[in-house]
């Protein structure tokens, strides 16, 4: 049976960039921690980048391997960590990601509202002001798109806030609205439980990932074009930052 994967420290606490742990243990080119304030990767969000640091040597981190006992860093040499570990995780690329998860969210809430339901079917997001949401769709309206630019617009300057909470899985499967993927999902924690985040008043959904704390601090969007990827898929394009 595969292990259940611990919910990441970083979901929880994503005001929280720096940290010192001690090492669980080691190997040449990467260390196991039992917390990290580090984001290790998942549905469509990037993986955190920073550095962490022990007895004068510091390492960018390169990349995760989680396990049920913690969350191994990797470095990019074979240097081995030891003893008390800084981690230090890059605010502004945190902070792209946390705009660009909540605006998925956004986006996600109008096209659900806007097609009748329509599921999503991937995120990408960038380390840039673009990324993408694609969606299980047959067509798109020229006026269409238009319309969800307004909507997320106006969510962002409503000032929403964003919390999350936990509810019984089975309970979360049984309520409509709350799993918006086609094919995949949060997956049920090891206490039966899965997260749900909540845009204020406007949208609510399981999501394992990093989100701003009020939709007012995302920047305004446009939807630069949708394209075509197959019989039943529309990929919206998202700028951020735009006039």
């Amino acid at each position: 049976m595969t292990d259940v994967l611990p919910r990441p420290f970083a979901v929880d606490h994503p005001d929280v960039l720096q940290l010192d742990v001690a090492a669980l243990d080691a190997r040449p080119g990467a260390v196991l921690l039992a917390r990290s304030p580090f984001y290790p990767g998942g549905g469509g969000q990037l993986p955190d980048r920073g550095t962490i640091a022990w007895n004068g040597f510091v390492r960018d981190v390169v990349g995760f391997e989680p396990t049920a006992d913690g969350l191994w860093h990797l470095i990019g040499d074979d240097a081995i960590p030891d003893g008390t570990i800084e981690l230090h995780v890059d605010p502004a690329f945190r902070q792209r990601m946390c705009e660009q998860h909540t605006v998925a969210h956004l986006v996600n809430s109008a096209v659900y509202t806007l097609f009748d339901g329509a599921l999503l079917t991937g995120v990408r997001m960038t380390d840039s002001d673009e990324f993408s949401v694609d969606f299980d769709l047959p067509k798109v309206a020229p006026e269409q798109p238009r319309a969800v630019e307004d909507a997320v617009n106006a969510a962002i300057a409503d000032d929403r806030p964003v919390r999350a909470f936990d509810m019984p899985y089975d309970d979360a499967q049984a309520t409509a609205g709350l799993f918006r993927a086609k094919s995949v999902a949060p997956p049920r924690q090891a206490d039966g439980l899965i997260r749900i985040v909540d845009i204020d008043g406007l949208d609510r959904q399981a999501c394992g990932g990093t989100h701003l704390v009020s939709t007012v601090q995302a920047r305004r969007v446009r939807v630069l074009k949708v394209d075509n990827k197959g019989r039943q898929n529309r990929r919206f394009r998202i700028g951020l930052g735009s006039d």
